[in-house]
């Protein structure tokens, strides 16, 4: 299963560090999701994160940076809904908050979020929005699959369950973030990876 972080919405202290510490530990694709920052100081940012790892970083706005820094990819969104006509990002993903959804978008893109599978951590009261039968369910006939990852309220004891569910991935937010900067991070990175696979 992929691992993929998405960025805190604000900028945070020491956060290229953090970003550096979680690649280190194994993350698949960083998220760069930052509503109303302006493109420089995501720019800021990324200038701030060794090289060898952003082609591993998916920008939610601003897609210009995915080519000027040759990043991973776009993610569309509500704020960006269709891809660069400029440019082919070599990935381009979508967020999706229903099952059907989930259904007409996939096919055209490289990946997709389904959220809120779980209770979010980070933002309050914004709770999980499927049972695990209706899960099963879209399991069973193909429609989660490798190309869909769980987003909202994803933590390291949750992992067996979306590999049952039959999740390509898993994308954490809160519980990461939460963490950033605490005695032993590095050691639950690690863990989040091993739990994943790969």
């Amino acid at each position: 299963m992929k691992f993929i972080v998405f960025t805190s919405p604000d900028f945070i202290p020491g956060e290229a560090f953090y970003v550096r510490q979680m690649f280190e530990a194994g993350l698949d694709v960083l998220h760069l999701r930052k509503p109303g920052a302006s493109a420089g100081d995501c720019a800021r940012l990324l200038d701030a994160v060794p090289g060898q790892w952003l082609g591993r970083i998916v920008v939610h706005d601003h897609f210009g940076l995915c080519r000027d820094y040759g990043l991973m990819g776009v993610h569309l969104n509500s704020r960006h809904p269709s891809p660069p006509s400029s440019f082919a990002p070599r990935s381009v993903s979508a967020s999706c908050h229903s099952l059907a959804e989930v259904a007409r978008r996939k096919a055209g893109l490289s990946y997709v979020t389904l959220s809120p599978v779980f209770d979010s951590i980070s933002k309050q009261g914004y709770r999980s929005a499927y049972t695990a039968s209706e899960l099963e369910r879209a399991a069973a006939s193909g429609l989660i699959d490798s190309r869909v990852v769980a987003l909202g309220g994803v933590s390291l004891q949750f992992i067996p369950r979306l590999r049952d569910w039959g999740f390509g991935g898993a994308a954490l937010l809160g519980d990461v973030w939460e963490r950033a900067g605490q005695p032993g991070f590095d050691v639950y990175l690690r863990r989040l990876r091993a739990a994943l696979g790969g």
